[in-house]
């Protein structure tokens, strides 16, 4: 059984988000010897979405819920607000948590590098070529640390069912508020979108809007999903951040 000190607990909860890098970033600065485990984990719940939310969402809300419409109103939008985007959201962020700079940084510099215009090798390159080659170390790194007889143990059974839990519980909490800023809105906002405040971008956002298409074939929330999904990628570096300010005085 793994010993599972309370700077142990507070990585496992960075499962919850469904944010890989977050979880393995967290992982690596205070809880190193359960990499392998939290990385396993957070990934495979990621791909489990479709598995997990979807029966979770439709318990927690019922068919006229699922069918409300929410205004969409695109607007113009300049080049100057698209590219000055990310690197506010980079700044704010690092005053707020400075712990989680690291992460936000490297988030809003591939939006940067897509956005400005300027620079598409270098924006095809960081979509394939080093998208790839980083993911194959990541692999092989946190492969590494998956010795058998660490990691095959009842201790990790554990952790994955904690994991679970967390994510479980995100969903649950996120359906709650969403149908508590349905109430005070009049019925204006559909709770299907508290459901999308968890990182796994943009999976979480398409099955929202999967399922209130599947009530109602017009329905369009695809939009609002992905603004939720995205304060929730946001959201996840934010507490990974403050995760890390508050477990040093453990450490």
């Amino acid at each position: 059984m793994l010993n599972l000190s309370r700077v142990s607990i507070a990585s496992i909860g960075t499962i919850g988000a469904i944010d890989g890098p977050t979880a393995i970033y967290v992982t690596s600065k205070i809880a190193p010897n359960l990499l392998g485990p939290i990385a396993v984990a957070a990934y495979s719940y990621m791909s489990l979405i479709p598995i997990i939310q979807p029966p979770i969402m439709k318990a927690l809300s019922s068919k006229e819920d699922r069918k409300i419409r929410m205004e969409y109103a695109p607007r113009e939008v300049s080049d100057r607000s698209i590219v000055v985007f990310p690197m506010l959201v980079t700044i704010i962020i690092s005053i707020i948590s400075p712990a989680a700079a690291p992460l936000i940084a490297a988030l809003m510099l591939g939006n940067l590098l897509k956005e400005s215009g300027v620079v598409d090798r270098l924006d095809k390159a960081a979509q394939n070529e080093i998208i790839n080659v980083s993911t194959l170390f990541l692999g092989l790194a946190v492969g590494g640390t998956m010795i058998g007889s660490q990691f095959l143990t009842v201790g990790v059974l554990f952790i994955l069912v904690l994991g679970l839990l967390a994510f479980v519980l995100d969903t649950v909490f996120g359906m709650l508020f969403g149908q508590f800023m349905k109430v005070i809105t009049g019925r204006k906002i559909n709770p299907l979108i508290g459901a999308c405040g968890i990182s796994a971008f943009p999976m979480a956002g398409r099955i929202a809007a999967k399922i209130a298409l599947e009530e109602d074939p017009d329905n369009f929330i695809l939009m609002h999903a992905m603004g939720a999904n995205t304060a929730g990628q946001l959201g996840s570096v934010i507490a990974g951040g403050v995760l890390l300010a508050l477990v040093q005085g453990f450490l």
